[in-house]
């Protein structure tokens, strides 16, 4: 690949952002032992300085621990960023000893709640895009909807989205208050969003926000080894990362490997470059704790395809090659995104 001219700038909603965004997630969250606060907080001003301007985050994440992060470090500079969060599924005490566990609630009392903690916990007044982060399948799509509008209208949000739905789901949400953006995980191993989400986020004027998009390390110079996987490693009840089936899927990354070769590029970057070239409305978030995969990543805004690397990196990862599912059947049953055929 070669450099490009510096990259145009991409919409969601009422906002322009840098091609690529930052997925907070990793700094509290998800993925083993988080950083110390300190290596937290100077990987948040690095993204900042290389131009960053989308920074995602949760109420789920750490329980609130990351948008307090979030909050503290980058409210001296909230009129350079576009802010994120999510409510909707949260840690909530549940049972005698008050343990909090996620729930995931969907009721407009409940996202009302969320939104004013997120608020405090973001030290802002506003959040400019604020999601939905599962749809909760006992209470009407309109109706959370209708919970986040209302708040929009106090002028405490100023976008709506939301996460892991299916086209159809988006689009009865749409009907209700206009969409800004849908985020659901994408990248050239999983390419479920293609099957109706993708194209209805362009028909209705959202972004696709892309999170995990380089498949959740996979797509990297250095594949993770499962066994490694800390206790708390969500990727541990993942379908792709058990013993078989992730056996499998490294066969696939030598080529993935070649071709980011012949193109003169990383595999993050090569999968990253590949999502942008997906549409102009599609946005990834990669996430990171280390500052050289955060410049690596970014990397991929000024990068142009040679001729057909995208193609054979959309052949090599087709449909049926990538072994195991992308959760377990528990999680799988918490989202609302279109699967392909078994």
């Amino acid at each position: 690949m070669t450099p490009t001219a510096t990259p145009t700038l991409r919409r969601i909603g009422p906002f322009k952002v840098a091609p690529i965004g930052l997925g907070c997630m990793n700094l509290n969250h998800g993925y083993g032992a988080a950083p110390a606060p300190e290596a937290a907080e100077r990987l948040l001003l690095t993204a900042l300085d290389q131009g960053v301007t989308l920074f995602d985050t949760a109420a789920l994440y750490g329980f609130g621990a990351n948008e307090t992060l979030v909050g503290r470090v980058l409210q001296p500079y909230r009129g350079r960023i576009v802010l994120c969060s999510k409510g909707g599924m949260t840690g909530q005490p549940v049972g005698p000893g008050g343990a909090l566990q996620r729930v995931i609630d969907g009721r407009p009392e409940a996202i009302r709640r969320d939104c004013e903690d997120s608020l405090r916990r973001l030290r802002t007044d506003v959040i400019d895009l604020y999601y939905l982060h599962r749809w909760d399948k006992r209470v009407p799509i309109e109706e959370s909807v209708g919970a986040m509008a209302r708040l929009k209208e106090e002028g405490k949000l100023l976008a709506l989205g939301l996460s892991e739905v299916s086209a159809d789901t988006l689009r009865k949400a749409h009907r209700e208050h206009p969409i800004a953006a849908v985020q659901s995980e994408y990248s050239p191993w999983s390419r479920n969003v293609e099957i109706g989400v993708l194209q209805a986020c362009r028909d209705i004027g959202a972004a696709l926000v892309a999170f995990s998009p380089v498949a959740r390390g996979f797509l990297t110079a250095t594949p993770p080894d499962p066994a490694a996987f800390d206790a708390s490693d969500i990727r541990r009840t993942m379908p792709r990362f058990a013993p078989a089936a992730y056996a499998a899927n490294l066969t696939l990354w030598g080529g993935v490997q070649a071709l980011a070769e012949r193109a003169g590029c990383t595999p993050a970057q090569l999968s990253l470059a590949w999502l942008l070239a997906r549409g102009d409305h599609v946005v990834p978030i990669p996430g990171t704790t280390q500052a050289a995969h955060l410049i690596e990543n970014l990397g991929a805004q000024g990068l142009a395809p040679s001729p057909g690397v995208f193609e054979e990196l959309e052949e090599l990862m087709r449909q049926g090659r990538v072994h195991g599912g992308r959760y377990n059947a528990a999680s799988q049953g918490e989202v609302d995104t279109e699967q392909f055929p078994a």
